[in-house]
């Protein structure tokens, strides 16, 4: 029986420890952005403030709106001292 030719390439070792370092270059990772911490009571003040405001616009626009469609304009109010 003939045996197999000697191809001249060593055997590959697949064990854990064969396993190479990556050589892919990468770009650093960029700088973390600093949080700025904030108190959580200033700002859900805020967010009621701005919601009371834009709620009370909304009101007077629609007031203002269905006042003149039936005809009342701020003109005809006469304010007397």
């Amino acid at each position: 029986m003939a045996s197999p030719l000697h191809s001249g390439k060593s055997s590959v070792n697949l064990g854990p420890t064969a396993v190479p370092g990556s050589r892919i270059r990468r770009d650093p990772p960029p700088p973390v952005k600093k949080v700025v911490d904030r108190d959580p009571d200033t700002a859900d003040s805020w967010t009621v403030i701005t919601g009371i405001l834009t709620f009370e616009l909304a009101l007077f626009v629609i007031i203002v709106a269905i006042s003149s469609y039936n005809g009342w304009s701020p003109r005809h109010t006469i304010v007397q001292f």
